[in-house]
């Protein structure tokens, strides 16, 4: 059985999510709620992931932790349909891409770094905003410019770089980030959201979300 351990609106989760949808895995969903701190409870930590953070995948027995070792793992075993391209300078640029979300932007926004900006640090709410806008600003301008001439970001196909982007293109919007200068990232990430296994792993259509 492979379960996956998530929250309906972690990030990181939902690259997961769209990862096992497009290789086809059957999964069931354990909810770890973040904003309740069901993350640092010592049950979870002991058994399933010593750094108290969602995604944890159980897949043969196995607890695997960080979305893109994940996912990583979910390529080597499991190899069509491919999140990569085939020639090397090409399968670096998509992973490029992928690490400006993953390593970039997001840790500078997950909800540790807004809850020590608001708690210790006693920035307010507009600062805290301010702080999530400029770094997904700062990184999807990047971005916008690596782009290719193919409908997604990794090229023919739907692949890791767009596994990264449309959840960061959901936080962009729950933070009303303007989107206007990103129109080539506006339009792959429709192109991705229109298919099933990316909608299936939209927060809203998790069993725990919360409407």
């Amino acid at each position: 059985m492979t379960v996956l351990y998530d929250y309906w609106r972690s990030s990181a989760a939902y690259r997961v999510r769209i990862a096992l949808n497009l290789k086809g895995v059957s999964y069931e969903q354990e909810s770890v709620n973040l904003v309740s701190g069901a993350q640092s409870e010592a049950g979870y930590r002991d058994r399933i992931n010593p750094q108290g953070l969602v995604p944890a995948l159980v897949i043969g027995g196995v607890a695997l932790t960080q979305s893109l070792a994940i996912i990583d793992y979910l390529e080597e075993t499991i190899p069509e349909p491919p999140l990569l391209p085939e020639q090397p300078a090409e399968r670096a640029r998509v992973r490029a891409m992928a690490q400006v979300i993953a390593c970039d932007i997001h840790p500078l926004n997950n909800l540790r770094v807004l809850k020590y900006l608001k708690g210790p640090l006693g920035q307010g709410q507009e600062a805290v905003d301010a702080w999530y806008r400029h770094w997904i600003q700062e990184g999807f301008t990047a971005l916008e410019r690596q782009t290719g001439a193919g409908p997604y970001l990794s090229g023919d196909r739907p692949g890791l770089a767009d596994i990264c982007l449309v959840p960061q293109m959901y936080n962009a919007r729950r933070f009303n980030v303007d989107l206007d200068p990103f129109s080539r990232l506006v339009s792959i990430d429709e192109a991705c959201r229109a298919l099933s296994a990316f909608d299936k792993a939209a927060p809203e259509n998790q069993p725990d979300a919360q409407r």
